[in-house]
């Protein structure tokens, strides 16, 4: 089983969904990658933390056997994001961001990491991104993510950095923005030219698809009518798919990658069920078992 890097960020998110509101509980790209892909495989984390940063919310982690020796304490405070969803479950609206001692953030990547298998360069500034794979000796396998704001503000730097990677998984909105495009189906061929041998498009509630080997791969999300929380439901599916191909070895084969998308919706179906990372640390494999085989039968059907 090989090793997982990921490198993201760690914060306290304060969060108000049509079920309720909570405040400073575990946020971050790097905590909900880490807790899916941990279901899989052993992960490494490279972030940064604040002086204020609880330490029972380290054991979590811990408990895990996920890696923390690339996490950075400094003196300050840890990130933190607030935001609601009102009237659309699939987008969030920030409400404040404090940068915090995440603001000076420069990963620094133990000796141990630099030789793991599989990298996940969570969304961060692409200069950042592009830091960690000056540092990496050769990953087997590189996945990428982003979001609106480095497509605006740094876009030359996300290309350079996209040159580089094995797969880009991005939600359908910044798809869009990318490209240039109005069409997902050209935009994401249009981001393949760019680098990636895969592009995978989250979609939220309405599932996903992948662009792969010239070839397109679509599922619906697993059907949940009990959606509390979707923060972190995307890095919470690139988990899943990172930690299947961890467990797996084969990064080739469509197949492969297929199953691996599979296997990161069922883990993102869990993630929305409680606020916060509450559902992914009460998660085990016998769950991701029986609820991967109700995916099956709901998108499978009888031959003719």
């Amino acid at each position: 089983m090989s090793k997982i890097l990921v490198v993201g960020s760690i914060g306290y998110d304060t969060i108000a969904t049509p079920s309720g509101r909570v405040e400073d509980v575990i946020g971050g790209s790097a905590n909900y990658f880490a807790l899916a892909a941990s279901l899989y495989s052993t992960v490494n984390v490279v972030g940064v933390v604040g002086s204020d940063y609880r330490d029972s919310d380290l054991q979590i982690l811990k408990k895990r056997n996920v890696n923390l020796q690339g996490l950075q304490v400094e003196e300050g405070e840890t990130f933190r994001w607030s935001g609601s969803y009102v009237d659309d479950l699939n987008e969030a609206v920030t409400l404040k961001t404090e940068l915090n001692v995440f603001r000076n953030f420069n990963p620094k990547l133990p000796e141990e990491y630099k030789s793991s298998d599989f990298l996940f360069l969570a969304n961060i500034d692409p200069v950042l991104q592009m830091n960690v794979l000056d540092q990496v000796s050769k990953p087997k396998f590189i996945g990428l993510d982003t979001m609106n704001y480095w497509i605006d503000s740094k876009v030359e730097d996300l290309k350079k950095v996209l040159s580089k990677v094995d797969v880009f998984l991005l939600n359908e909105t910044e798809a869009l923005k990318l490209a240039d495009d109005r069409n997902i189906v050209s935009a994401v061929k249009k981001l393949s030219s760019m680098g990636p041998k895969s592009v995978v498009v989250k979609r939220g509630e309405y599932g996903f698809f992948m662009y792969s080997h010239n070839q397109f791969f679509v599922l619906p999300a697993f059907p949940v009518a009990d959606v509390v929380d979707p923060t972190g439901a995307g890095d919470s599916f690139a988990g899943g798919f990172f930690g299947y191909l961890s467990r797996n070895g084969d990064v080739s084969n469509l197949r492969s990658l297929q199953e691996a998308c599979v296997h990161g919706a069922i883990v993102a179906s869990f993630s929305v069920q409680d606020f916060s990372v509450r559902a992914l640390e009460a998660l085990d494999w016998a769950k991701v078992e029986t609820r991967m085989g109700e995916y099956m039968k709901v998108v499978s059907f009888a031959q003719p």
